[in-house]
């Protein structure tokens, strides 16, 4: 899985032999590449020898240790070199812990849901700098920064109209769906990251290469130059999104609201049209619909879509249906197509307005009637636990396992699911 890169040389105080910089989004340089033996000792083997810790070092190593929940967070030169990178960008990383405030609540809820370290989201910044819009060189798009051969495999749609590599909601469930996969084959959590960068198959590659070792710095010099560095990176984030202070780092007030409703809509309308009828700003509701390619929310009575807004007055909504309801233009919401989803974003506030509940979204194969507590699903090829959970409201992977007692067992097309109905 390409990623974005976005590379200035900086020049560092200390002496280090030149390396490929992994991807960090923000500025990178020129990394160490001299094999360190344990990175939980208080030294560091430089190209000119085994070097002690300085105070600084230790304090750093001190912190990490202190913020490690389930994904190991080791300090060595490699992670050094990066916080000092990412530390010497002050502006940039002070403009990235604002925009954290929106997106990490969206992360935290699908990872919560898939079973994985909420920890992971640092990841992001790493890809994209939390940028919906970003693409890079080779075409990884999006806050996760997905191709679309494994956009695909991991259930994220892209069309004339929607590319949900870009939806910080559906992404975010197709990046933990690929880092479950990746921890359930290597039993990793740095494995599972650094695949995120270069693949499963060249993990498999260089754990082969170094005897079957099983640990992300025992294998890291039979991996590529990129995904060497992308895992001291992470490190590097981890910590610095924890001690910004520290390094005065003055964190930039996101530039939108936190506050946020969710409207599914099913039938076409323009971004503009909305922003015309609520006067909210149209490049406002661009950055928080990010997914439509055209600005048009292409929803249908089969596949509602979602559409994102600041918080506003009932009468603004009112004035909405009513506008686009009475007018007879192409472009009209039902009214039993706009429903407020408290779910949709853990964290984020959200209200109820007109409308009914939907049932679930789209394309979803679904049966029953008002005597069953769920509805049935079918498996597409390419479906993922994860994806479905994020179909259906109130639904989760625990949720579906224990309905269906299912453990491990892979999903097949063609197997039919109960879905809870809430």
């Amino acid at each position: 899985m390409k990623r974005l890169f976005t590379v200035l040389i900086c020049f560092l105080s200390i002496a280090l032999v030149k390396a490929a910089p992994v991807s960090t989004g923000i500025k990178a340089g020129p990394v160490n590449t001299a094999t360190t033996k344990n990175y939980h000792d208080t030294t560091f083997v430089h190209a000119a020898g085994t070097v002690p810790l300085t105070g600084y070092e230790t304090l750093i190593q001190r912190r990490l240790d202190s913020i490690r929940k389930d994904v190991p967070l080791d300090y060595n030169e490699y992670v050094q070199n990066y916080i000092d990178l990412y530390i010497q960008n002050r502006e940039e990383m002070g403009r990235v812990v604002g925009l954290s405030k929106y997106y990490f609540p969206i992360y935290e809820k699908a990872f919560r849901n898939a079973g994985i370290p909420a920890e992971i989201e640092y990841l992001s910044i790493v890809e994209s700098k939390l940028d919906p819009n970003a693409v890079s060189r080779v075409g990884a798009t999006g806050p996760w920064q997905f191709m679309t051969t494994t956009a695909k495999l991991y259930g994220l749609n892209m069309d004339n109209y929607v590319d949900e590599r870009r939806d910080p909601v559906r992404a975010s469930y197709a990046a933990a769906a690929y880092i479950k996969d990746a921890y359930e084959e290597f039993g990793d959590w740095l494995l599972a990251i650094a695949s995120y960068n270069c693949g499963k198959s060249s993990i498999e590659s260089a754990i082969a290469q170094a005897g079957g070792a099983n640990d992300f710095w025992s294998i890291r010099q039979y991996l590529p130059a990129e995904t060497r560095n992308y895992v001291p990176a992470y490190i590097a984030v981890a910590y610095v999104m924890n001690y910004y202070s520290k390094h005065n780092i003055l964190p930039q007030a996101c530039s939108f609201s936190l506050n946020i409703d969710t409207v599914l809509v099913d039938k076409f309308v323009s971004l503009r049209t909305i922003s015309s009828v609520i006067n909210v700003d149209f490049s406002l509701l661009s950055l928080l619909n990010p997914a439509y390619k055209t600005q048009i929310i292409n929803g249908s009575t089969a596949n509602p879509r979602r559409l994102i807004l600041p918080q506003t007055t009932r009468e603004k909504y009112a004035a909405l249906y009513d506008a686009l309801n009475n007018s007879g233009i192409v472009g009209a919401i039902s009214r039993h197509a706009v429903y407020m989803a408290d779910n949709e974003r853990a964290g984020h506030s959200s209200k109820y307005h007109k409308g009914r509940k939907l049932r679930s979204s789209g394309d979803d194969e679904t049966s029953g009637s008002n005597k069953h507590d769920f509805i049935t699903y079918k498996v597409k090829r390419g479906d993922t636990l994860i994806m479905i959970a994020s179909k259906f409201d109130g639904s989760s992977v625990e949720k579906i396992r224990s309905m269906n007692g299912l453990k491990r067992v892979r999903l097949q097309p063609g197997m039919t699911l109960k879905i809870s109905r809430g």
